[in-house]
């Protein structure tokens, strides 16, 4: 177990110190698990590896990263964005509908994506009114960390508890006769939306905006509509006793995600008579995050079988006593100081097993921890600048139309809307999940 131990933290260390290069480290840790294996130091196999990679959710990921990239491509999310700007009196209230304009389009659209989308919306009417948009991308930055974790295909780490979790799209809604998530994180992002208020109460100069962009291509959108109605569908299948097609059955999100990718493609190429669209979606597909889940799938597959996360669980499990509550609060505010400053991917994706293990510990159903983590985890990246690939886009955006941002700029908004968002999530989730 000290040996497997090791291997991971190694992995975490060169993770969090060469970022660029993540992916690899990971595939490489993999690597080192799956020889031990062969060697005979665990009792872990080439077929063990391969079957502990959740290829549902690398399909998830893949497919709805294609369908965005024509949705944006479309101009539908900007076409959008301007007809809401379009009735607002004043510069508090544009940057409050584009916060939670990027707050609703995340909650179905990668944040990164999400950002890219709204922000030359932001930077166009802070340049129309003379004022710094750092604070405007800043706000439509945190608004898109926050909805991630509203629905299924809302951000990756959404993504990833699904597939532990075993829930399909609905249950984020509704789940064993109880609210979901997703109304914890929109009474999360209520109050958010009072802090955008707030800490805007001062810019009251008015606005005037026209509706200029012409979307391109009404198609995208109803594949992106598509997307969420197939996969509300899909929910109520009833599960197969085996064979290929429960197999088929275990990837039915993915592949419904991958199969209208793929029609958008198709057909995208079809209509402009060449084959462009197939490069254009292939270079936007984020391969860095996929290979990196491969790899810690098997990395986290590794570690559980030398025994790392029944011993993780077990410590956490001392340090909470027999009170779920503690343990509760523990998990939700560890994850946020942590998710301030590492990737929440790897950590969401290294903690799900853990957590899963706590419950048994307690013998209670997982899912007040599941669901904990999962806030605490998405929204702890909006403390710092570093915390989330949203912020580090919007900042890059903005250092590309040269503005600097400093941690000032950036904790002035990050830290109250966090808190705002997190304490409200961390209340609810207690009193409907936990008590």
């Amino acid at each position: 177990m000290v040996l497997a131990l090791v291997i991971f933290l190694i992995t975490y260390v060169l993770m969090l110190s060469f970022q660029k290069y993540r992916p690899w480290i990971a595939l490489g840790s993999a690597a080192v698990f799956v020889v031990l294996g062969l060697c005979g130091v665990y009792n872990f196999t080439v077929l063990q590896a391969l079957g502990a990679v959740d290829y549902n959710v690398l399909l998830m990921i893949g497919g709805t990263m294609g369908t965005v990239t024509l949705f944006i491509e479309s101009k539908m999310p900007a076409r959008l964005a301007e007809l809401l700007i379009a009735k607002v009196p004043n510069v508090k209230w544009a940057v409050a509908v584009l916060a939670l304009f990027a707050g609703v389009i995340s909650a179905f659209v990668d944040n990164v994506a999400t950002v890219l989308m709204v922000a030359p919306v932001g930077l166009a009417i802070s340049k129309k009114l003379n004022i710094s948009p750092v604070a405007v991308l800043i706000a439509i930055a945190v608004s898109s960390n926050l909805q991630g974790a509203a629905t299924l295909v809302g951000d990756t780490t959404s993504i990833l508890l699904g597939g532990a979790a075993n829930m399909n799209f609905l249950e984020f809604f509704w789940m064993q006769g109880k609210p979901g998530i997703f109304w914890g994180v929109e009474l999360g992002a209520l109050m958010a939306e009072v802090v955008v208020f707030i800490l805007f109460r001062k810019e009251k100069q008015p606005i005037s905006a026209k509706v200029e962009t012409e979307v391109t291509d009404y198609a995208p959108s109803f594949l992106m509509i598509g997307t969420v109605l197939l996969l509300v569908v899909a929910s109520f299948l009833p599960e197969p006793s085996g064979g290929i097609l429960l197999s088929l059955y275990n990837l039915r999100s993915g592949l419904i995600c991958l199969a209208i990718c793929v029609i958008g493609v198709v057909r995208e190429c079809a209509r402009s008579k060449s084959g462009a669209v197939v490069g254009r979606v292939f270079k936007e597909l984020d391969k860095d995050t996929l290979l990196l889940l491969f790899g810690l799938f098997i990395v986290i597959e590794g570690i559980k079988t030398a025994g790392v996360i029944q011993a993780v669980a077990e410590l956490f499990y001392h340090v909470s006593g027999d009170n779920p509550f503690l343990l509760y609060t523990l998990i939700v505010f560890a994850s946020v100081l942590l998710s301030a400053f590492i990737d929440n991917i790897p950590y969401v994706a290294t903690m799900l097993p853990v957590v899963a293990s706590l419950a048994e510990l307690m013998g209670m159903a997982p899912y007040v921890f599941y669901f904990g983590l999962l806030t605490g985890a998405t929204l702890g990246g909006n403390l710092t600048p570093i915390g989330a690939s949203a912020n580090i886009a919007a900042i890059g955006i903005l250092r590309k139309n040269g503005h600097a941002v400093t941690l000032r700029d950036f904790l002035r908004i990050g830290i109250p809307f966090t808190l705002a968002a997190v304490l409200t999530g961390y209340v609810y989730i207690w009193l409907v999940w936990g008590v």
